[in-house]
């Protein structure tokens, strides 16, 4: 009887090795590009003044995309509002100063994290209003639920079986 060895081949990791690698490396590096939404055109020559508008900027919501800041949207809206978040600044403006004027033309908004205010009590209170009567009600459960009975008591018959069955 002859017997024949079959040898197949498949490729995997190892036969690939160094050019998978290689394009593994490359997807990793330029991934995070698309996330970078400042565009080269639009950074100031002064870094400590790019520090600033990059704050600012990371405060401040895109009104198109509405769960993103204007620093990480490709909207047009949001570039527009980085070019003139760095004009004011490039102008002198102070932060605060740049924050107030895009709220009096936006509106309270505009703001990632809104300003305490009368308008926002329920805002910032509501939270931990719900904490609070969360833990009050899981309080209220978990005392009523131990101040049950769990069944009606035994009879003396069968308080009596059951000591015959345990043997005691």
């Amino acid at each position: 009887m002859n017997s024949y060895r079959l040898t197949s081949r498949v490729a995997g990791p190892r036969s690939l090795g160094g050019t998978m690698r290689l394009l593994l490396c490359l997807v990793a590096l330029l991934a995070p590009m698309s996330a970078f939404a400042v565009n080269p055109d639009e950074v100031l020559p002064d870094p400590a003044l790019e520090a600033r508008a990059r704050t600012i900027s990371a405060e401040l919501r895109c009104m198109v995309c509405q769960n993103q800041s204007i620093d990480d949207s490709n909207a047009d809206l949001a570039r527009d509002l980085r070019l003139l978040v760095r004009k004011r600044l490039a102008d002198g403006d102070t932060d605060q100063q740049v924050l107030d004027y895009i709220v009096s033309r936006y509106g309270e908004f505009v703001l990632l994290k809104p300003r305490l205010s009368e308008k926002t009590y329920i805002l910032w209170g509501a939270p931990i209003a719900l904490f609070l009567i969360g833990g009050l009600a899981l309080a209220v459960y978990a005392r009523r639920r131990t101040g049950k009975p769990t069944g009606k008591p035994l009879s003396a018959e069968e308080e009596a079986q059951l000591k015959d069955i345990l043997g005691r």
